[in-house]
């Protein structure tokens, strides 16, 4: 009789305790599951070395768990799903934590972006690249010959050897890689366009290519119109005529540029100033877009000599002087009218 009763209340405190066991396992999934108390998308940083009860620490801290209980419950129980890796998450709303630790544990950082446009000079991708808070810096402390040099590019002045276009990089990640990333894009471009050129072009190297396509692209921002800025450029080299492009003056310039263009400035001679000097400056002056490569490499075809603004973000092409110093005085008039 004894034993009987001891065998019932046994089974009771097994199936008891086997309800309890039911119950935490499903408490502890709702838990899981519930979504994290977040207003808005948010960006989550996973401290190198960080342990489990740090990290739920850091989620009680920043209200997104009311405790630590259940999270570390579930890292003991599972230990292989709560692998958290160091790094910058982007978390979306609605977000459970178990979805949150699967997230940490694939180790897909939040991808940031920074766009360096086209006919930007290499001086101002480097102010934007020191003013990215999220990239390690460490390029304050290298000369621009010691840049080049890490980069393996041969002249000292590394201007025009970047790719213009954005570029995402996760927290962390020093700033030299972008420029590097951005370098090996713009050999590999120029590689292939070089392979492909028109004949007869005058460019002994690939380097006075990029350079042309750097004066291209700062001439116009209007691309129907590279191809002919590039035959104008083209068909004066070829007559041995000078340049004489005002942005390699402005590039000569540096910093003494407040905005216009003196006749000083253009009796000045520099090694960029394309009104002193015959062919083409010594390095680009910008960074050329794709586009401005092409035009460079694969140039329209004409008989044009000059060309000057038309006053609507266009220009008017000229055979002649005559007709070229016609079309500056159209210019000049509507210049004065407006």
């Amino acid at each position: 009789m004894i034993s009987t009763v001891i065998k019932r209340m046994l089974l009771i405190l097994l199936l008891t305790f086997t309800l309890f066991i039911i119950a935490f396992f499903l408490l502890l999934e709702k838990q899981m599951q519930l979504p994290l108390p977040l207003s808005q998308v948010q960006l989550l940083t996973v401290d190198k070395g960080s342990s489990v009860n740090s990290f739920a620490k850091k989620l009680v801290k920043q209200g997104w768990l009311e405790n630590r209980f259940w999270l570390r419950a579930y890292a003991r129980l599972y230990p292989d799903k709560v692998k958290i890796k160091a790094g910058t998450y982007q978390i979306p709303l609605n977000t459970s934590l178990q979805s949150l630790l699967t997230l940490l544990s694939s180790g897909k950082e939040y991808q940031f972006q920074l766009t360096f446009v086209e006919g930007t000079s290499f001086q101002q991708w480097l102010a934007q690249l020191k003013q990215q808070p999220k990239l390690a810096q460490t390029l304050s402390s290298l000369t621009l010959a010691q840049i080049a040099q890490r980069l393996d590019i041969k002249q000292a002045n590394p201007e025009g050897w970047f790719f213009p276009e954005t570029y995402a990089f996760t927290q962390g990640t020093v700033d030299f890689q972008l420029l590097k990333r951005a370098h090996a894009k713009m050999k590999t471009a120029l590689h292939e366009l070089w392979q492909q050129r028109a004949t007869n072009l005058p460019y002994k190297t690939p380097y006075q290519a990029l350079i042309m396509a750097s004066i291209i692209e700062k001439e116009t921002s209007y691309l129907p119109e590279q191809g002919l800025i590039a035959s104008v450029f083209i068909n004066r080299l070829a007559k041995k005529m000078r340049l004489q492009t005002d942005p390699t003056v402005i590039y000569g310039l540096g910093e003494r540029y407040k905005g216009d263009i003196t006749r000083a400035h253009l009796r000045e001679k520099t090694l960029y100033n394309t009104y002193r000097i015959n062919g083409l400056p010594p390095t680009p002056i910008a960074m050329p877009s794709l586009s401005a490569l092409k035009a460079a490499l694969n140039p329209a075809s004409s008989d044009y000599y000059y060309f000057v603004s038309a006053g609507n973000g266009k220009h008017a092409f000229s055979k002649t002087l005559t007709e070229h110093n016609a079309a500056v005085r159209r210019f000049l008039a509507l210049s004065r009218n407006k």
